[in-house]
């Protein structure tokens, strides 16, 4: 069943209509003319090498076995190099030294924008409560996924002259 949603300025019946060439949700003519744009939120990555190998996290949510880049929302006057430092000091504890664009990748499943980040850190790991565990993997066993995130560590790879060999989920798969 279709529940209705509402404006948040006026609470009106959100319809769904053609604006800007675009079906999306939109106040109806005679309300306040509030469009529900429905952009992609801007998201923050960061394959992180610590001390020669790359940190892979397990967010506290996800099942066991499921590991991934750092990653965060950028906030208000914030830009994405601030923001993947702040990420990576927040969930580890880690000191952000170099840092290099991997690239800018679609997530089109969470409607979410990722930029990607190479960075170089150190420090005492410890990890916030949003994480559950860690694991540092040598790059020649990092394997990447085929979404999100796994784009920028395949990138990565590449740039090193590392072999590409996808697997189908975030669930930790390391080379033997």
């Amino acid at each position: 069943m279709n529940e209705p949603i509402f404006c948040p300025r006026c609470a009106s019946p959100l319809d769904s209509r053609d604006v800007a060439g675009r079906i999306r949700r939109a106040c109806p003519d005679d309300a306040c003319g509030f469009v529900h744009w429905d952009n992609p939120l801007p998201v923050v990555a960061g394959l992180v090498e610590y001390r020669g190998q790359i940190l892979l996290a397990r967010n506290a949510a996800w099942t066991e076995g499921m590991f991934a880049l750092i990653t965060g929302f950028l906030e208000r006057d914030e830009t994405p190099e601030d923001g993947i430092r702040r990420e990576i000091k927040e969930e580890t504890n880690l000191d952000t030294g170099a840092i290099s664009l991997l690239g800018v990748y679609e997530f089109m499943r969470k409607n979410e924008l990722i930029i990607a980040y190479h960075a170089v850190c150190d420090g005492d790991i410890r990890l916030s409560e949003e994480l559950a565990e860690f694991r540092l993997v040598a790059p020649h066993q990092v394997r990447p996924w085929r979404a999100g995130t796994g784009h920028a560590v395949a990138e990565w790879l590449r740039r090193r002259n590392l072999p590409v060999e996808y697997v189908e989920s975030a669930r930790l798969s390391i080379a033997g």
